[in-house]
Parts: structure tokens; sequence; C-alpha cells
């Protein structure tokens, strides 16, 4: 048993000896020893205590031969860890149109969940189905971000999940561009800057410190913009143009008691859910000027091109729903499918190259990507700062 128990760690050249028969040969040919064996197999009677007074290299030999012989490790380093787990992505408004494509874009890839973070649940079940996501690449969970109070359960509800949060979408909008009166939020705030601005600025505000927490090795906070809401375009110039104003409205509550418009004005559909882009435009800046150098998070907002025929405007009247498509299509050569711009969407979620913060991103005619220029309201850097301490009041973190 001794012998057998040697043989079991003798290197490959002295195994083979035993194999042929010739184990009078000398071990001095081999690595492991300088002593031989007879013919008689004495060495199978010497004690071990034996074995190395006589040659203390025997047992040294055997002891280096197992301490070296250790099995690979197959486990990840710390880094790597990081790249294997899939990153999680919160998607607001992913039941259709932009955030559904995007929902799609993401988890076609294997490489993300996402949170779909809709009004309705089952619409938003229904259209994961529809377009074929796996069950195990998306959650949906209920946010109406026409609600305050909605936000806040939503966040405390997903910090239960203990998920972490690895990018945020701020997606979801709402567009009344036919509206002769106003609609409000929950907390009595018009409906789209309430919806489109507020809700997603508390929701941003809140999950903040989630995404501090990742450690993803790219964590960024998105908020989808608009060339309506920029007048530097030829789009932002059709009337009505946004413009903020001194933000009188929005400092009054946006309550129609005294405005239900920002910038104090008469309402108008149309120009509320532009002005409300703006907010977004202005919000994601002064995000990127307060936290990005502190936190690593990246901030940016984007417009992914016109997505002629999403349900955005499906309170829009008849004839604009029938003509904007084609005159899109082949008169400006600014259409794009929803899933295009949902790949747009997802680039700026996981690309490494659209990593920088504090940018706008848009698309050429080529699909590729490039920085684009924000008008001066949009980027009016005072005025983000006074927007983001009215909304702080407003939403309740002032």
């Amino acid at each position: 048993m001794a012998l057998q128990a040697a043989y079991s760690l003798l290197p490959s050249t002295t195994a083979s000896i035993y194999k042929e028969g010739r184990f009078s040969a000398s071990l001095k040919e081999t690595t492991l020893t300088s002593f031989s064996f007879s013919n008689n197999l004495r060495s199978d009677k010497i004690s071990i205590k034996e074995q190395r007074r006589q040659n203390p290299r025997f047992s040294t030999g055997i002891r280096a031969q197992t301490v070296t012989a250790t099995p690979p490790s197959n486990e990840a380093s710390p880094e790597q860890k990081k790249t294997q787990r899939k990153g999680t992505a919160v998607i607001t408004g992913a039941s259709s149109g932009l955030g559904l494509a995007t929902a799609k874009a993401l988890a076609d890839t294997g490489k993300w969940h996402v949170i779909m973070a809709c009004r309705n649940f089952l619409k938003a079940e229904k259209a994961a189905k529809s377009v074929g996501m796996s069950k195990e690449d998306y959650t949906v969970m209920h946010l109406d971000l026409a609600s305050l109070e909605s936000v806040k359960q939503f966040v405390d509800n997903y910090r239960r999940t203990e998920r972490p949060l690895d990018v945020l979408v701020c997606n979801a909008a709402v567009y009344q561009p036919t509206a002769k009166e106003p609609s409000f939020t929950a907390e009595g705030f018009e409906l789209s800057v309430g919806t489109n601005h507020l809700g997603h600025f508390l929701l941003s505000r809140l999950l903040l410190d989630d995404l501090k927490k990742s450690d993803y090795p790219s964590k960024r906070m998105i908020i989808v913009g608009s060339i309506t809401g920029n007048t530097n375009t030829l789009a932002g110039n059709v009337p009505p143009k946004a413009n903020l104003g001194d933000l009188r409205g929005l400092a009054s509550g946006l309550n129609g008691q005294n405005s239900s418009m920002i910038d104090g004005g008469e309402y108008d559909g149309a120009k509320a859910y532009k002005d409300s882009k703006v907010c977004n435009m202005l919000t994601m800046q002064e995000l990127h000027r307060r936290y990005h150098e502190e936190t690593g998070v990246t901030f940016a907002s984007l417009y992914p091109g016109c997505i002629a025929t999403t349900g955005l405007f499906r309170e829009h009247v008849p004839l604009f729903r029938l003509l904007f498509p084609p005159f899109q299509k082949y008169i400006t050569k600014g259409y794009v499918s929803e899933e295009e711009a949902g790949k747009r969407l997802a680039q700026v979620v996981s690309d490494p190259s659209l990593g920088k913060s504090g940018v706008y991103w848009s698309w050429n005619n080529n699909s590729s990507s490039f920085e684009n220029q924000l008008s001066k309201e949009a980027s009016d850097a005072e005025k983000a700062k006074k927007l983001w301490e009215v909304s702080e009041k407003l939403v309740g973190l002032a």
C-alpha cells in the first residue's frame, strides 16, 4: 500500500518504468529522488522514518508535489463578478411606444433585466408578451407619475425587492395637444408638466441614492427629451413654441388658480408638453452639475428621432395622425420606427461610447449618434437652478 501511494505521486517517467517491469532502474534518472530500488522491492519494507533518515529529500519531494498540484480555480474575481451579473434598468412608460421598444432591445441582449414601471400593470404584461420578451428578463411594477404618492410607493416597493439599480430611464410622457381645458394630477398640478417633469423629478431624486450604490461598470440616469422643446430647430419653431418665462406659473403651483402653465400664460396643451420637455432637459443638466463628479453617475438626455406612429399622438386630430407619418418619412426624412428608436435609447443605456455625462444625444440620417446642441433656454444654467429649487418645493423635498 505504501508503494502504491508513492507510485501515484511519481512523475510520468517513473510510472512508465514501473509499468514496463524495469523497476530495478535507478531513480536517479527521474526528478524525484537520488536513491534506487532493487528487484526484490526492499524499499517497500523500509519504514517511512528510515526512508527519511536515509534520504531526507524523499519526503520533501512528495510534500512539494502535493502542494503544487492544486486544481484550477473557477472562482471569478470581484471585477469579473461585476460584469457577469445582469444590469437592472428601470424604464417608465414601458408598456408601449419608445419605452416598450427599449425594454425589448435591452432584454434581447441577455445582459439586462428590465423593470417596466407602468401605470397599467396588465397592459404592460400583455405588451411584454406580445413582443416576445422572456419572463426572466423583465418585471412589471406599478407606477403612476401623475401621483407623487405613487412615486414614493414605487420607490419603497423597489427597495423591498433588494435588486440593485444600475440605470433609470425617465421616458413616460403625457401629450394633450387638442385639449381646451387643463387636466390635473392627484396633487393638483397641470397634467403634462406634473407627470412628465414633476413626477420624474421626484422619482430621479429618490432613486439617486440607489444609483449611487450600484457596482455596475456604468451607472446612468437618462431623461428623454424632444426636438419640439428645442427652439434652435425647425420643429422647435412650430407654434406654439416652448417658453418657461420666469417660471411664475410653476412657482404658483400650476393649479389653474393663477395659471396652469409654467410661464403664467393661458393654457395650451401642445405648449404644456413642449415646456415639460424643456424642464426634462434642464433637469438632466442640473443633475449632471450637482452629482456627476461626486457619484460617477452618467446623466444624459436624448432625442431618438421622430416616432411618427407612436401612441403619444393618440389624442391628436385624425387628419394629423394620417398625414404626419408620411410627411416625416418623405419630406423631413426624420421618421424612425419604434424599433429603431428603442435601439437608440438602448445605446444610451448601455453603449460604452455613449457614456459621457451632461450630453443631449441625437442621431443623423445614417443612424450615427452625435452630441447635439440644446437651445439657449434648454441650456440656461441659471434657469435650471431656479427650476430645480421650485420643483423641490412642489414635490415636498424642500
